[in-house]
């Protein structure tokens, strides 16, 4: 019962995803975070087979930091958004990622943007977006009360309703998630939002 979702604010983009790590009907954790910082001004949330999101998530984090090894200048958002949806593609015609990706970031400019890529490598550009169950809830909460310019605080207050909204509607909902911001000041964790927390395992 994944849930990622994000938007994008006044001279920022906000992400949001669940942190279970579930197979069938068991649970093994609940602080996994999906949420990867791809540089120091992009973040890709992922949501998908365990494996195959991990494994693509690296790759293009990799991939990413080459092209600047390389380069000497950093892809902008646009571009990284680009790259990954052409290494969807090719992998579609051969080895399938099953991974939904929205990739955040924020660009000198052109200030925060948001890119919605699914697992065919569908690309666009949206304000809001969700993967997930999760986004039946999160896309409504986002439509009734999302707008143009909000600032961190009515982004927050928005993320969190949309965290409420899949904690008390959805049979199966996620009890943790992560909230990551980027702006000009680059792209950081910001809050988590935690009711259950992983016990320790005691020792025999």
């Amino acid at each position: 019962m994944e849930c990622v979702f994000g938007l994008v604010g006044n001279d920022f983009a906000v992400v949001a995803a669940d942190t279970s790590a579930v197979h069938s009907i068991l649970v093994h954790k609940s602080n996994e975070d999906k949420i990867m910082i791809l540089d120091s001004h992009k973040l890709v949330a992922a949501s998908g087979e365990s494996g195959d999101r991990v494994q693509f998530t690296e790759y293009i984090q990799k991939n990413v930091a080459l092209y600047q090894f390389r380069n000497g200048i950093p892809l902008t958002t646009a571009a990284a958004a680009n790259f990954t949806r052409g290494e969807l593609a090719t992998a579609l015609r051969k080895n399938p990622y099953s991974v939904n990706i929205l990739l955040a970031g924020y660009d000198k400019e052109t200030g925060p943007s948001l890119y919605y890529i699914d697992y065919i490598a569908t690309l666009h550009k949206v304000d809001k977006g969700a993967f997930g169950y999760g986004s039946y809830f999160s896309l409504a909460m986002m439509d009734r009360h999302y707008h143009s310019g909000m600032t961190v605080e009515e982004a927050i207050d928005l993320v969190d309703k949309c965290i409420a909204e899949i904690r008390s509607r959805l049979v199966v909902a996620p009890p943790n998630f992560v909230i990551k911001i980027v702006d000009k000041d680059g792209a950081r964790e910001y809050a988590w939002r935690e009711s259950v927390k992983d016990a320790a395992v005691a020792s025999a």
